[in-house]
């Protein structure tokens, strides 16, 4: 029997990820084939044609969804690109994006292509925890790397005063950071700290930030000190002061899931301070005017990553006469959507509205 190769770590993690560029194809004439065809190739370029809109009206403010592994798929440079030419204003995710993913590469670490394929992997998992790899799906990292990102977090989070804190200002933290001591580097989280777009991440314990917050909470513990601490509810209420301040929103939701939620949310919270501050009907507040989901996920075993947008009219979320499903795999449909929208070019007419100082202003009037 020929022996089996016997996988070192370094050829492993050889074969860095590379992230999609946007800017170098146009995908426009894609998207115009796809609206005479069927299926997703048609809801994808209704969607197209949804996201144009929503940024050529002018007043109306972006907020982007991010669920599931997407950084980690080649997707950070397509998302810095929208955030750099004024096509997100706010941004909702899992913190394993933003923070294992997108800061763990802003501190100059990769994620890696996989050899073979999931189905049929040339290395099984125990060998790959045994050799401190950690596999995504078809992706690997390297686990000492993020050790080194949960030392990053940790280091952060001890420079600064006690007290409760939204994950915005915790992740705004983490973008002076890089802005700091990695000035050069690409990611997310640096882009939105210098262009004012606020993230926010409702489960933010659930990432290497949460690994940084319990080290820094025992040792300040251990120090007779008070810790810091995540604030859910500023949290809600940070994003909700962003549907008062632009009463036009439109949402662009990558997956489902808990970020999917939090934006729709805000506009029942919005509905609920404007009753308590005499608002005297309910639908003063304007649902969400566009939404578009990609996702995987259907509705029929009455999950929120696989619910309808119209679903989410009856609850006074999401508006209908703008609104598209599109259901298919996001790193395969989301990069052309997102060509398409930077070639027609209607991002060029708009200006930031950099929320981030908006809410900073707000907290210190508070």
């Amino acid at each position: 029997m020929k022996p089996t190769h016997q996988w070192t770590k370094g050829e492993l993690l050889a074969n860095p990820i590379r992230h999609i560029d946007i800017t170098s194809f146009d995908a426009r004439p894609v998207i115009a084939s796809y609206r005479d065809m069927a299926y997703s190739a048609r809801t994808l370029a209704r969607a197209a044609d949804i996201y144009s809109q929503m940024l050529a009206d002018k007043g109306c403010a972006v907020i982007l969804t991010l669920a599931g592994s997407l950084v980690s798929a080649g997707l950070k440079k397509a998302l810095i690109t929208l955030v750099e030419n004024n096509m997100v204003d706010a941004i909702v995710s899992t913190g394993a994006n933003i923070v294992d993913q997108d800061f763990f590469e802003g501190l100059g670490f990769k994620h890696y292509i996989a050899p073979g394929s999931p189905e049929a992997p040339p290395v099984d998992d125990l060998t790959l925890r045994n050799l401190m790899i950690d596999r995504i799906y078809d992706t690997y990292i390297d686990e000492d790397e993020l050790r080194a990102c949960d030392d990053a977090t940790h280091k952060v989070f001890d420079a600064m005063p006690a007290g409760a804190y939204s994950s915005r200002e915790l992740i705004e933290a983490l973008g002076k950071y890089l802005d700091e001591n990695h000035p050069d580097g690409e990611s997310l989280v640096l882009t939105c700290y210098r262009k004012g777009v606020p993230i926010f991440c409702p489960a933010f314990s659930d990432c290497s930030a949460g690994f940084g917050l319990v080290l820094h909470r025992v040792e300040r513990a251990e120090q007779g000190k008070e810790p810091l601490s995540v604030d859910s509810g500023k949290d809600f209420h940070e994003v909700t002061q962003i549907k008062l301040a632009n009463p036009d929103t439109g949402l662009l939701m990558l997956g489902g899931g808990v970020p999917k939620n939090f934006a729709q949310d805000i506009v029942v919270a919005a509905e609920l301070l404007d009753e308590r501050s005499g608002g005297q009907a309910r639908g003063n507040i304007a649902m969400h005017k566009y939404a578009i989901q990609m996702t995987v996920a259907d509705s029929r075993d009455g999950a929120l990553s696989g619910s309808t947008l119209r679903e989410a009219c009856s609850w006074g979320k999401v508006d209908v006469v703008h609104e598209q499903m599109v259901f298919g795999e996001i790193a395969s449909l989301f990069p052309v959507l997102a060509s398409d929208a930077y070639h027609r070019a209607e991002w060029k007419q708009r200006k930031g509205f950099r929320f981030s100082d908006v809410l900073n202003k707000q907290g210190a009037a508070v």
